[in-house]
């Protein structure tokens, strides 16, 4: 990994949200069915007066990007959209509630530690596939892969804690209440040895404390004490 991503400072720009990620498919409404199945939540269908084309958005659960398609949408081969990553904080969880509404989704898998092989399917430029999320269930390293029904690829990607230089460090967000419940229990946990450490006495600051701990735990910065 570059240090300069993390190391040197740069002005922030013009904010550049990437919002839409354009899918190409064969029958919209078979994918329309798909992505309704995964419990996305479907933004709009509209389609022009004269029938040439068709747009459909959906938005997956706390993300702040939709996939649109539909017809005369892009002139991508169906099914050539591959490796779509979609971030979760507990991946048993998200491929469960797959699982649970009966889509089709691959065995969780770690990669090996930066070995490769040969081709296999978009994932990394092929590295080696091991069963199973990763043993220190550490970020950026366990996986779970499922196509829609043109072959679209898609990705669960587990990450718990963002690489420094990953967040931007003026904004702190939080996708879903489960991720911000899980880093005030580790806010909490550290303020408790914060206690400990100052005397065992209640800490009358400690919504300061916790908001200074989670923006700084989502930034990369130095932990507070």
């Amino acid at each position: 990994m570059s240090s300069a991503a993390v190391d040197i400072p740069l002005a922030r720009g013009v904010d550049m949200k990437l919002e839409v990620v354009v899918i190409p498919v064969s029958d919209v409404d078979r994918a329309k069915r798909f992505y309704e199945s995964l419990g996305w939540r479907l933004d709009a269908d509209y389609a022009s007066d004269d029938g040439y084309y068709r747009v459909i958005q959906f938005t997956p659960p706390g993300s702040g990007c939709s996939v649109i398609f539909g017809k005369n949408v892009t002139a991508a081969r169906p099914g050539s959209a591959q490796g779509l990553y979609l971030i979760v904080t507990d991946m048993e969880s998200a491929r469960n509630e797959l699982v649970r509404r009966g889509v089709e989704i691959g065995e969780v898998f770690h990669d090996a530690a930066g070995a490769y092989a040969g081709p296999d399917e978009p994932y990394l430029f092929g590295r080696i596939r091991v069963g199973g999320s990763h043993p220190q269930h550490a970020s950026y390293r366990s996986f779970a892969s499922f196509n829609d029904p043109d072959g679209n690829g898609w990705l669960f990607q587990e990450i718990t804690d963002r690489l420094p230089g990953r967040v931007d460090t003026d904004v702190s967000t939080f996708t879903s209440p489960k991720d911000l419940a899980a880093a005030l229990r580790r806010a909490e946990a550290a303020h408790g040895e914060h206690e400990k450490r100052n005397g065992g006495q209640r800490d009358e600051n400690w919504p300061d404390w916790y908001a200074e701990y989670l923006i700084h735990e989502q930034a990369g910065k130095e932990l507070p004490l």
